[in-house]
């Protein structure tokens, strides 16, 4: 464990990071808009495993790959910049067919592709394809371990206090979420938020295509 200074200067940077909108955010935003806050939790569990997996990978040295391996990194870059780019015209594509009755008391049936595990598959993707999460595991988690102690017991604190926080921040906004679409059901009913939410979805893409290596 780091030391209680250390450790709390962590935390500060964690929840900077974590309450800055990205595509996680905009994914459970989105999940939290149209089927309900339980939901779009789902895509945050599979969020919160990604950086899971992440903080693992970089422990055994993914960064350093990628770092050294120009194709490696575009390969994980355009993955996730079409990824990103595909979720966003499925936003468009679904607020196309939206019925102007839509309710705000009672959420839509969730379709197959928006059951809880297609959904926490979705937030894990997005997680693991995502090189600016890497590369930002990978430069931050170090700054904050004492070399004089075990690593492993740090980078695991770091890393659930990182989950926890990253959870924190994608349930509040989908809470947000959740009471402003009841203020502007109309606004809701009409696709436009999921058109927003789309194109802002393809403008991750394709600023992830323009990511040079760090």
């Amino acid at each position: 464990m780091p030391s209680w200074t250390t450790y709390l200067l962590f935390i500060g940077f964690a929840l900077a990071a974590s309450f800055t909108p990205g595509p996680a955010v905009m994914l459970s935003i989105h999940n939290a808009m149209n089927l309900g806050w339980r939901h779009a939790l789902w895509s945050s569990l599979g969020n919160i495993t990604g950086l899971l997996v992440l903080a693992t990978l970089s422990a055994l040295g993914l960064n350093a790959i990628l770092q050294s391996s120009e194709l490696a990194f575009t390969v994980v870059k355009v993955a996730g910049a079409a990824y990103l780019i595909w979720l966003g015209v499925q936003q468009w594509r679904n607020a196309s067919r939206r019925g102007a009755s839509a309710r705000v008391e009672a959420p839509r049936r969730p379709e197959p592709a928006q059951m809880p595990h297609r959904l926490y598959v979705k937030g894990l993707t997005v997680a693991l394809t995502n090189p600016k999460a890497i590369a930002f595991i990978a430069a931050l988690f170090p700054q904050f371990l004492n070399v004089a102690r075990p690593l492993g017991p740090q980078y695991a604190a770091l890393t659930l206090t990182f989950m926890a926080i990253s959870l924190l921040a994608l349930s509040t906004y989908a809470g947000v979420a959740v009471l402003a679409r009841k203020r502007l059901n109309g606004w809701f009913a009409s696709g436009w938020p999921q058109r927003v939410s789309g194109s802002v979805f393809c403008a991750f893409g394709l600023g992830l295509l323009r990511l040079s290596r760090p």
